[in-house]
């Protein structure tokens, strides 16, 4: 698990460019930038949650919303819009009519007993493996965001580019353990090549896990075929590389395209996160307990069709959660609803004994201020009390998810680090030292020059780099920068000392030879 000084460590790597000022320089400048420069690149292990977990229902309030679930399955059933999947659920024995299909409960259980509880996610690195499931978490940037508000704060349309730095700063990143995908969508490049490079900038310019593309059957199979390259076949067959999300259409549809790109991963013992993308109140019924009844019957009907694809193939009960402003209609992040919801489906998902997916630091502000911090941290605590095993959206996101911004990407980073250290135990071992330094200083004296405060000092209490906590005439003399500039600051000072991790130019020019070929007969627009 992460230990107190792996954490600190990671929040002073994540922030140490917060030391340098934009402005003319000042003494020392060289002398530190040569310091950061010289920075060994900290991976953490998975995070090891060792706190008490917030369980919102009674055993029995599970028990009820999991019978809920049960009837919609069993009596309305969900609609599979995939001839090939259809079939497969009708070789199976569930019923299916047109194209709804309704699952008996016990099937359904069955099924589901065949996920396994945890899996192993394998980096290039191996030091960037982590495991999935249990007591483990593991932390993901931001997706799918069209536009980004960029390192000279103005938003506008994301760019290959853009996409790039996001996946260097991912490596960087210590408490990230998943580089992602589209971080944010490169609209430079055409739709029906976008994939090719997304994947290639991921296994590029980092050596952690990743993710896949899924909007397509074949941008599922160019992904697989890129891993193959990096991995090999044969080490593709029994190790777990990607975790890919698969969106439910709420309410109750899965679309052929979703379904395609999960039958090839499934296949390829590629993990996914089966993830009905909730709006409470428009795609669910205006109801906590409704709007979880639902999603967690879309979320079992597609991993139960995972095992009917390959059994034991990895897979992650998943979801996105939103409410929906009965005012204006407008999705809401930070409520709440979405912090019981995650209380709820983490106990579900326990049921289960599958490992479950939330969203972190989500919000959806226009600007990096207040209400973009409000709504992040309320809902991370709340994943993080649930338990989520794979969250999402950890860094970076704004704006409902429109916006990718740079700043946010690195204040987020650094209060996941927060979060790591939150879910540790106190350590209870130094009390005697503690108490003999009391003694020691006695009534009316001060600790800050004791030994013991000397051997403790940079582990005793995290210490964010980019929370200013100095003085008013301090903050002054320094540039009076908000948080929104000292995370542009860290991010533009983040990348100029990224060094790109070792690729084998062999394999470097198959995925380069691979991407031409693809290319090469891929239309240039989408019909």
């Amino acid at each position: 698990m992460p230990t107190l000084r792996n954490i600190t460590a990671a929040s002073r790597i994540m922030s140490d460019a917060a030391k340098v000022s934009t402005k003319p320089r000042r003494r020392g400048r060289e002398r530190r930038k040569q310091q950061r420069t010289a920075t060994p690149i900290i991976h953490m292990p998975t995070l090891v949650r060792n706190t008490p977990l917030y369980e919102i229902l009674s055993a029995e309030g599970v028990e009820i919303v999991h019978d809920a679930s049960m009837r919609i399955l069993e009596q309305i059933g969900i609609e599979f819009r995939d001839a090939e999947a259809l079939e497969i659920w009708r070789r199976a024995g569930a019923e299916v009519s047109g194209e709804r299909v309704r699952i008996d409960r016990d099937f359904l259980m069955g099924l589901i007993e065949q996920v396994p509880e945890s899996y192993t996610l394998h980096g290039r690195n191996p030091e960037c493996t982590v495991t999935v499931g249990g007591r483990n978490t593991v932390f993901a940037p931001t997706y799918g965001s069209p536009y980004v508000i960029d390192l000279e704060n103005n938003r506008r349309y994301g760019t290959l580019e853009d996409l790039k730095k996001f996946h260097k700063l991912a490596y960087l990143t210590p408490t990230l353990h998943v580089t992602g995908a589209i971080t944010c969508e490169p609209v430079d490049v055409a739709v029906s090549k976008r994939h090719l490079h997304v994947t290639y900038s991921a296994l590029r310019h980092s050596d952690k896990p990743f993710m896949g593309a899924t909007t397509a059957r074949e941008r599922a199979e160019d992904t697989v075929a890129m891993a193959q390259i990096v991995f090999g076949k044969d080490y593709l067959k029994e190790h777990t590389v990607m975790t890919s999300v698969i969106n439910c259409n709420s309410p109750l549809v899965w679309d052929a395209s979703m379904l395609d790109a999960l039958k090839v991963y499934a296949r390829h013992n590629q993990a996914v996160l089966c993830s009905p993308f909730v709006m409470a109140g428009a795609s669910t019924p205006a109801s906590t307990a409704g709007s979880v009844a639902q999603l967690n019957a879309e979320a079992l009907a597609g991993i139960a069709f995972g095992q009917l694809v390959q059994a034991g193939s990895p897979m992650v009960y998943g979801q996105f959660l939103a409410t929906v402003s009965m005012k204006s209609g407008a999705p809401m992040a930070g409520t709440p609803e979405i912090s019981q919801m995650n209380y709820m489906v983490g106990q579900l998902a326990r049921r289960y004994r599958v490992p479950w997916r939330s969203s972190g630091m989500v919000s959806g502000s226009k600007l990096n201020d207040a209400q973009a911090a409000y709504e992040s941290n309320l809902t991370m605590s709340a994943v993080m009390l649930s338990g989520a095993n794979f969250v999402f959206h950890s860094a970076g996101w704004n704006e409902a998810g429109l916006s990718a911004s740079f700043a946010k990407f690195m204040l987020d980073a650094e209060q996941v680090a927060m979060f790591c250290k939150a879910v540790q135990p106190v350590d209870l071992t130094d009390l005697d030292e503690c108490v003999d330094t009391i003694r020691k200083v006695g009534p009316g004296g001060h600790f800050l020059g004791t030994q013991h405060t000397l051997q403790n000092f940079e582990t005793a209490f995290f210490m964010p780099e980019l929370l200013d906590n100095n003085s008013y005439e301090q903050w002054v003399s320094e540039g009076s920068e908000d948080a929104n500039s000292r995370g542009l600051r860290a991010a533009r000072e983040a990348l100029e000392r990224y060094q790109e991790p070792e690729l084998d130019p062999a394999t470097d020019e198959a995925l380069r030879e691979f991407i031409a070929q693809r290319e090469s007969v891929l239309p240039d627009s989408v019909e």
